[in-house]
C-alpha cells in the first residue's frame, strides 16, 4: 500500500493523501536449523507460542491450519490432540505499527528558482524527514516541503511481519527444527502476510541446517466479497 503525499505551506500541514492498493510480492528471509525425522508415519499437533498466536483464537486457528497442510503435504499426520503426537509444532507470528518511508523522484518542472541568502526567494522549509533548514531549491506555487529540488518526495508505510516455527520431539522435548520467516511488506494484512510467511518457510524445507535464504512468494489470491 503505497501512500503519495502532498504537504501545503509550513503550519499548514498535509493538503492531501492518495492510496492506492495493489497485489504485492512477499520477500521474505528465512533461517532454519534442523534435524528432522524422515516421514515415516509421524503425528503432530500445532500449538500457539508467542506474539500474536497466543491467544489461540481463530485466526490463529486457521493459520496454524496452513502449517499442518504443509507438513502433510510432505508426509506428516495431524494427531487430534497434543497428547497424542509424535511431535509438538510451536507456531508463532507478528506484525509491527509499520514505519513511515520516503523516496525521491523527479518532480515537474520548478517554476522558479530560490535565490541568494537574503534575497526573498531564500525560503526555509520542513520536511518530516530533513527537519527544518534553509537551501536552494525551486519554488512551486508554495514553500512545498515534498516538492523541493524539483523533486517528488514519495513515502509509504513499510510493516515488518514474522513467523517462528519449533518442532519438539514429544514426551522428551528434544529440537528437530527451529525456523524463523521475515518480510518487509507495504500491507499489514495479516491474511496476506502470514500464509506467505508460512510458504517460504517450507519452500524446500526442511533445508540445509543453519542456512539463510531469501525467497520471494507471490501474492496469494485473495477470496471475493
Amino acid at each position: 500500500m503505497r501512500i503519495k503525499k502532498f504537504a501545503a505551506a509550513i503550519g499548514l500541514g498535509v493538503s492531501a493523501v492518495a492510496l492506492s492498493a495493489c497485489a504485492e510480492s512477499i520477500s521474505t528471509t528465512v533461517s532454519r536449523y534442523q534435524a528432522m525425522p524422515a516421514p515415516q508415519g509421524q503425528t503432530f499437533f500445532v500449538v500457539p507460542v508467542g506474539g500474536m498466536a497466543n491467544n489461540g483464537g481463530l485466526e490463529f486457528q486457521r493459520y496454524a491450519g496452513i502449517v499442518a497442510q504443509q507438513l502433510q503435504a510432505r508426509g506428516y499426520a495431524p494427531a487430534t490432540d497434543a497428547r497424542s503426537a509424535n511431535m509438538i509444532v510451536q507456531f508463532g507470528y507478528g506484525i509491527d505499527r509499520g514505519q513511515v518511508r520516503y523516496v525521491s523522484s523527479p518532480g515537474f518542472p520548478a517554476s522558479r528558482p530560490w535565490g541568494a541568502f537574503g534575497d526573498p526567494f531564500y525560503s526555509p522549509f520542513y520536511s518530516p524527514r530533513f527537519g527544518f533548514g534553509f537551501g536552494y531549491g525551486y519554488r512551486w506555487g508554495w514553500d512545498d516541503p515534498f516538492w523541493y529540488g524539483g523533486r517528488d518526495i514519495d513515502s509509504y508505510v513499510e510493516y515488518r511481519s514474522q513467523i517462528d516455527l519449533h518442532i519438539r520431539q514429544a514426551g522428551t522435548n528434544a529440537p528437530l527444527f527451529d525456523g524463523r520467516a521475515q518480510a518487509r511488506s507495504e500491507t499489514n494484512r495479516m491474511d496476506i502476510v502470514v500464509p506467505a510467511l508460512v510458504d517460504a518457510m517450507f519452500t524446500g524445507f526442511p533445508g540445509r541446517s543453519g542456512e539463510t535464504v531469501r525467497i520471494t512468494i507471490p501474492p496469494r489470491q485473495q477470496p471475493r466479497g
